[in-house]
């Protein structure tokens, strides 16, 4: 039986709250963190919408405060240039490319949890008792099974993984923080998925009883919080969104491609990014990809 910090009831009182309480709220996580680590901390800075509102926040409070940010290489044009607008901020690179990636491990296409699901299934390594509990859930429930409507992949002509996360932004931040020490506040939102309600739901803002501990200052706000913050404060934020664009992590990620509008990521390739369209499809074979999942790509 999992023990919670935070009563799934109060998350939503939280999440209900308007927009002023929620900001005196995650001003006081900022605070318990920064003191919590004696100031040894940074943000965790992707170019998006929460990243840019959460480094606002903690920056009114504690100007000093570094901004991290992992160029993977693969990143819209607009991304790398609003970063470089932002000061004191510490880009990171990785080692791997994300084509050797795709290559070696596979793609990562719907989330991170299906994607993880799915390589355990493709992998000839992985026991018949793991292979069951992925598929039919076990005695304790249901929790890491995967969805029927996805059983569909486990047969794709390709591999699918998370890998390219761990490997291109993941490795990168833990090297930075063994490096400096420093402990993160990062813009994550419990409402984006059931991972993160449930670390929420676990842990409170301030992850701090694990391997790599953080702090997630914004869980409770919702995104039109984000997007009335933005309108609030005049916060700037990158030209990708008036294009269409609901993200700004990689270009050629399908992470959440299922929940895309239309047109969707890669169909806004094309109309913005005709040469990223041509490769991504032709060089890194999403065009196969996007078939087998059954979404549109021109």
């Amino acid at each position: 039986m999992v023990k919670w910090t935070i009563d799934p009831k109060l998350l939503k009182q939280r999440q209900n709250m308007p927009l002023g309480s929620k900001i005196d709220l995650t001003r006081e996580k900022i605070r318990d963190w920064y003191k919590l680590n004696d100031g040894n901390v940074y943000v965790a800075f992707s170019g998006g919408k929460d990243s840019t509102v959460l480094l606002h926040l903690v920056r009114d409070l504690y100007p000093e405060v570094p901004a991290v940010f992992v160029n993977t290489g693969i990143m819209y044009p607009e991304v790398a240039r609003f970063v470089r607008t932002i000061p004191n901020v510490h880009i990171l690179r990785p080692k791997a490319r994300f084509k050797d990636i795709i290559c070696k491990h596979g793609y990562p296409v719907i989330s991170k949890t299906v994607a993880s699901a799915i390589q355990q299934l493709q992998s000839p390594n992985t026991s018949e008792a793991q292979r069951k509990k992925i598929l039919y859930g076990d005695e304790r429930g249901d929790f890491g099974k995967l969805p029927k409507k996805w059983h569909f992949l486990i047969d794709a002509p390709f591999k699918i993984s998370k890998y390219c996360s761990r490997a291109l932004r993941i490795y990168p931040f833990r090297k930075y923080r063994r490096a400096t020490k420093r402990r993160p506040f990062v813009g994550l939102l419990a409402e984006e998925g059931h991972r993160r309600k449930f670390t929420y739901l676990k842990h409170g803002c301030n992850v701090a009883d694990i391997a790599d501990p953080y702090c997630m200052p914004l869980a409770f706000w919702t995104e039109s919080d984000i997007w009335n913050y933005i309108n609030e404060f005049n916060v700037p934020i990158c030209d990708i969104y008036r294009r269409g664009f609901r993200r700004t992590g990689c270009a050629f990620c399908l992470f959440g491609i299922q929940h895309d509008p239309v047109p969707n990521r890669i169909q806004l390739l094309k109309k913005h990014y005709p040469g990223l369209h041509r490769y991504c499809l032709t060089k890194l074979g999403l065009k196969e990809v996007m078939e087998y999942l059954g979404y549109p790509y021109e």
